[in-house]
Order: structure tokens, then C-alpha cells, then sequence
């Protein structure tokens, strides 16, 4: 057998929703190498999602293992991985043992809607207490949800995993008990899978990324640190806490497998990498990644810009320890491909995903049809997790093509109304919006969101952008090929190749109709069942 070539890779671990991958990558961001493998979803009571965070390591373990057996079969050596990134679903919440190294109860995923009683109790909390925002200092009710909101750039929500820790803590005896006896280790699952590679209870290297930080209500956003205060209105200790650590700097080197000894460079929630695989690294630039959810970021550049239009500030990376952080405007729309899968699994109305975009091509508009996929509430720019899913303006003229089309098309009218609340927030328009994930693969998709958008769609031709981002923040950690997360000019070389733009074909009058229909099915959907402080 011929001896394998060794050449300068990097890869990513994307540690999605609904499944891992690993990809290797070159410097232009072709792909050398991939593996990728669906893990189990767990659906315990209506409105609850766990994941086992032991599967998530061990489909982890196992995409690598997979990638770096598909690298050697096209004759390159494992030695030319220099360096991995790992990339995931943020807010998705980890609870494991200081002590055994072992998680204490399932996995509560982003999705999950079960802590809305959790959020009313603490909503009830600001108004009455309020919060220490320095010795001595309370702010309580509107002063409160203010001062909450500009130490973190969030609402209190379901969304976010300091609610999740908390429902664990409250629900979960054995998460309890470890808390009390400082034997609890919290997470996102960027820190539970980098405490694994990174030789788990042994090393005990138990560290936390900033944009994953800042999804968890718990970070102060302009100095990027843990919040004592906030601490303290929630009622966690400060051990259960990962160290910080930034975007791109090298955390330690993997401790087993074939990847032993290769260092880890990167570590960024999902939609934070998407932004950076995407090159929107300067301020006014715009991607959104069509995956289980949808998740429009408009960088902000070196200031935060606080929304009042229901967006989220966001940290959007840091370039290394010592980097000032850039920031990011933030539309989380829950449901986008989760709805295409709904279609499939659920309501059989397709047998593949791809099939979407064949049966809404059948007919030319939705047939007076508006889809609210509220499944587990509306995020931005809604934010009311009493939503409820409503599919409005059927009649016995509506058919599945209509279903279909209308799917497509609440995927559209969610991203505009995100990119609304976006252009008042920043003062500038969007020209251009660049996509990814999963659902950008339907031309029809794409065309859809630009003709009711009224924007650009611009969509390259290799997708993984998230998988990308982190193993552009691995490279810079290691100076590979003089990647610069700072100096966004050191990428002009990457991903370059086949990128196709949607224009908008609509009319004006036509769009325009379409979007005041669409805002009435998202009042007809809003509020149908309230949280209660129990």
C-alpha cells in the first residue's frame, strides 16, 4: 500500500439538534473527509426535548473516528488534521458530576418549553425583588426587565439555560443534591463535549465559550463575565460555572482516539459559526442558517446595539483571550426545518424533505393559506410562549401543495419579520442575505424567501457553514494559512466557489398584501395558553 500523503487540514465537530458531524477541511474550504450521524431525540411529555449528553459524546467519538477512516481511504494521514474546532446547539443544557464525571439527568434541549412556569415565577421575582445591580442597589419591575436586559442582551425566556439549570436544580434530587453538596458542573454542550475530548474526569478542564455564555443569562455582555448578581437572583453557586474562554485560542490537545494529542482551537455556538463560515464578520452583514430553527445574526461590529424590536444583543465572537468581543443582532425563529420534518413524520404528507419543495412547486401561491408554526411558542420578535401553531384560511379548495407552500412561505414571512425588527433596530437596509443549512438546498425555498422578503438571497454552494465557522476559529487559533478572525481580508480565499443569488421576482403590492395576511395569523395565534408562577 502507498505511504499516505500528509497535508494541512483542519476539521470541525458539529455538534447539531439532531445530529453530529465531522468534517475536514482545506484551506479554500473544500471538503477532504466527513462523517456524520443522527442521534436519538427524546420527547418525554408535551412540550419537553432531552438528549442523553453521553449519546451526544459517543455519536461525537464516533463521526470522528469515521471522518479520519474516509481521510486515510483517500490517502491522506490523520497527522494533517493540525488542529479541530467544535461547533453546537446552543442553549441546549448540560447538569454532570464534579466528582464522576457523569451527567445527572437528560439533556433539556433549546427547544424545550417545559420551564414556562419557571420563567412566570421569575418574571414574578423582577417585579416584586428585583435585582442587585450594585451593593445595595435593586431594580425592581420595569427597572428590573431593563437592567436584566442590559447586562445580558436577553428577556427572560424558556429559551435560555440558566431557566433550564434552574427547572434541573428545582425538579431533579440528584441535581439538587450535587448543587448543595459542590459536586455540580454546568454546561453548554460545547463544554460538555470539549471536558470529554479533553480527557474528562481526570483533567477536569471544565471550560465555557462567551457566545455560548451569552445565551445563558448569566454573562454580563460587556465584560464579558459571569454576573454575580444575576447569580444571585437565580440562586446557583458560582463553582457549578464553566471558566470563560474565547472563540479562537487553543483550550488543550484530545486525549484519546485518533485525533490524540491534536490540539482544539475553536469552540462557538452554532449560529455565531455560521456567521463566521459565512464571512460576516463586519458590521452590517447578515446570514441566516436554516436548520431545525431558523437564526438571522446582523453583526454590530465593537458596540452593542440594544433592540427594541424584540431581537437579541448577542455576543458574535472573540478573535482570542485578549480580542475585544464583536457583537451581533439576534432573530430566533424556533421552527423552520422542524416543520418540513413535521410534514414528513408526522402528517405523512412527504416521504423525504426534499420532497417539499416538488409539492408546493404544484401550485403557484398557497390558496389563501398562512402556516403559524408556533409549535413551541414564537421567539423573535414575538417572544409570547403561549403561541400556539395555527394553520389559517383553510377551505375545501385547500390541498397538501397549499400545506406545503404555505410551509415554505411561513419560513419566508418569519425571516422578514425578523429583518424588520433588524433595520429599525440598526438604522441601515439589507441588501443581501447570505444563507445556509439544511433548507437552503430548494430552489424554490430560496426563491420564496426572496420574493417576500424584497431582498437578495445569496447562497453558496458548499452549505456547511457552521462546521466552516468553527474550523476557521481552530485555524486562526493556530495561524493556519494566515486565517485572522480580525482581519476579515485573511479569507478572501474561502469558499468562494458556486454561489448562486435568488433576486425577488414579486411585485410590491403583491408582497406587501401577502405580509399584512401573514401578521394577522400571528395575532390569531398569540397567547393561546399562559404560564403560570407556581
Amino acid at each position: 500500500m502507498a505511504a499516505l500523503k500528509t497535508g494541512q487540514f483542519i476539521g470541525a465537530l458539529d455538534c447539531g439538534t439532531t445530529s453530529v458531524r465531522f468534517i475536514v477541511f482545506d484551506q479554500h474550504a473544500e471538503i477532504i473527509a466527513q462523517h456524520q450521524l443522527e442521534f436519538p431525540q427524546y420527547y418525554p411529555h408535551p412540550g419537553w426535548h432531552e438528549h442523553d449528553p453521553v449519546e451526544i459524546q459517543q455519536h461525537a467519538d464516533q463521526c470522528i473516528e469515521g471522518a479520519i477512516s474516509e481521510l486515510e481511504k483517500a490517502g491522506w494521514s490523520k497527522d494533517s488534521v493540525k488542529a479541530i474546532g467544535i461547533t453546537n446547539q446552543r442553549e441546549t443544557t448540560v447538569s454532570w458530576s464534579r466528582k464522576t464525571g457523569k451527567p445527572l439527568c437528560r439533556a433539556i434541549v433549546w427547544t424545550d418549553s417545559r420551564t414556562k412556569n419557571t420563567v412566570a415565577h421569575y418574571e414574578a421575582k423582577l417585579q416584586s425583588t428585583g435585582i442587585q445591580v450594585s451593593p445595595g442597589v435593586w431594580k425592581k419591575g420595569a427597572e428590573g426587565i431593563e437592567a436584566l436586559r442590559s447586562i445580558t442582551g436577553l428577556p427572560l425566556s424558556t429559551y435560555f439555560s440558566g431557566i433550564k439549570l434552574r427547572w434541573m436544580i428545582d425538579n431533579y434530587p440528584e441535581v439538587q443534591k450535587a448543587h448543595e453538596a459542590d459536586d455540580l458542573l454546568f454546561g453548554t454542550v460545547e463544554s460538555w463535549v470539549a471536558y470529554n475530548l479533553l480527557g474528562g474526569v481526570e483533567k477536569n478542564i471544565h471550560i465555557g465559550e462567551v457566545t455560548n455564555a451569552s445565551r445563558t443569562l448569566l454573562l454580563n455582555m460587556s465584560t464579558l463575565q459571569w454576573e454575580d448578581s444575576l447569580l444571585e437572583f437565580f440562586g446557583f453557586r458560582k463553582s457549578i460555572l464553566p471558566k470563560l474562554v474565547s472563540t479562537s485560542e487553543i483550550y488543550g490537545d484530545i486525549a484519546y482516539g485518533p485525533l490524540k494529542g491534536v490540539p482544539i482551537g475553536g469552540l462557538v455556538g452554532d449560529q455565531q459559526a455560521a456567521l463566521i463560515g459565512n464571512k460576516c464578520l463586519k458590521q452590517g452583514e447578515a446570514k441566516c442558517t436554516y436548520g431545525t430553527g431558523a437564526f438571522l445574526l446582523f453583526c454590530t461590529g465593537g458596540e452593542i446595539v440594544k433592540s427594541d424590536h424584540g431581537l437579541l444583543s448577542t455576543v458574535a465572537y472573540q478573535a482570542g483571550p485578549d480580542a475585544k468581543p464583536v457583537y451581533a443582532l439576534e432573530g430566533s425563529i424556533a421552527v423552520a426545518g422542524s416543520a418540513i420534518k413535521w410534514l414528513r413524520d408526522t402528517m405523512k404528507i412527504i416521504n423525504s424533505a426534499g420532497e417539499i419543495n416538488t409539492l408546493a412547486a404544484k401550485e403557484s401561491d398557497s390558496g389563501g393559506l398562512y402556516f403559524v408554526t408556533a409549535f413551541s411558542g414564537l421567539l423573535a420578535p414575538y417572544w409570547d410562549p403561549g403561541a400556539a401553531g395555527t394553520l389559517i384560511g383553510i377551505s375545501q379548495y385547500t390541498n397538501p401543495s397549499h400545506i406545503a407552500r404555505a410551509t415554505l412561505e411561513a419560513n419566508a414571512f418569519q425571516t422578514r419579520a425578523v429583518i424588520e425588527s433588524m433595520k429599525l433596530d440598526s438604522g441601515s437596509d439589507l441588501k443581501h442575505l447570505k444563507v445556509d443549512g439544511g433548507m437552503t438546498n430548494g430552489d424554490l425555498a430560496m426563491e420564496i424567501l426572496a420574493d417576500l422578503g424584497g431582498f437578495e438571497v445569496v447562497r453558496p454552494e458548499m452549505r456547511e457553514s457552521t462546521a466552516l465557522g468553527a474550523a476557521l476559529c481552530a485555524g486562526a487559533a493556530i495561524k493556519a494559512f494566515g486565517w485572522d478572525l480580525s482581519n476579515p481580508e485573511t479569507l478572501a480565499q474561502v469558499n468562494t466557489k458556486g454561489t448562486r443569488v435568488f433576486t425577488p421576482a414579486a411585485e410590491t403590492e403583491e408582497r406587501e398584501s401577502k405580509w399584512k395576511f401573514w401578521q394577522k395569523a400571528v395575532e390569531r395565534s398569540r397567547g393561546w395558553d399562559e404560564g403560570i408562577d407556581a
